[in-house]
C-alpha cells in the first residue's frame, strides 16, 4: 500500500451501534475473497484493560447488492488470513 498521501482511515459502526475509526493497513485477495486489515485508530482515549490494539481483519461481502465489511466466519479462516497478511508484511520489510 502506498502511503504517499498518508494513511487511510474509515469509520465503522458495529452491531451494537458503537462507532469507531480504523486505519487501513492492507488489502489482499485470497481464494476469491477480498480481505482488509486495519489497526484501531489512536483516538487519544484511554482503553479498558481488556481492549487490545491488534490487527483487525474484515472481509468484503455483498448484501442486497451493496459491499459491506464483515467479520470472518471462523477462527480457522482468521488464522489463515492473518498468516497471509503477516507474510506480506515481512516480505515488504525484506524488500526495503
Amino acid at each position: 500500500m502506498s502511503e504517499e498521501f498518508g494513511p487511510d482511515f474509515i469509520s465503522i459502526t458495529d452491531e451494537d451501534g458503537n462507532e469507531f475509526e480504523l486505519e487501513h493497513v492492507d488489502t489482499i485477495e485470497y481464494n476469491g475473497q477480498i480481505y482488509m486489515a486495519f489497526f484501531p485508530a489512536d483516538t487519544g482515549e484511554e482503553k479498558e484493560d481488556d481492549e487490545e490494539d491488534g490487527l483487525i481483519i474484515l472481509k468484503i461481502v455483498v448484501v442486497d447488492g451493496e459491499e459491506q465489511l464483515s467479520t470472518l466466519d471462523s477462527e480457522e479462516e482468521l488464522e489463515e488470513i492473518y498468516d497471509k497478511f503477516m507474510e506480506l508484511l515481512f516480505q515488504d520489510e525484506e524488500d526495503e
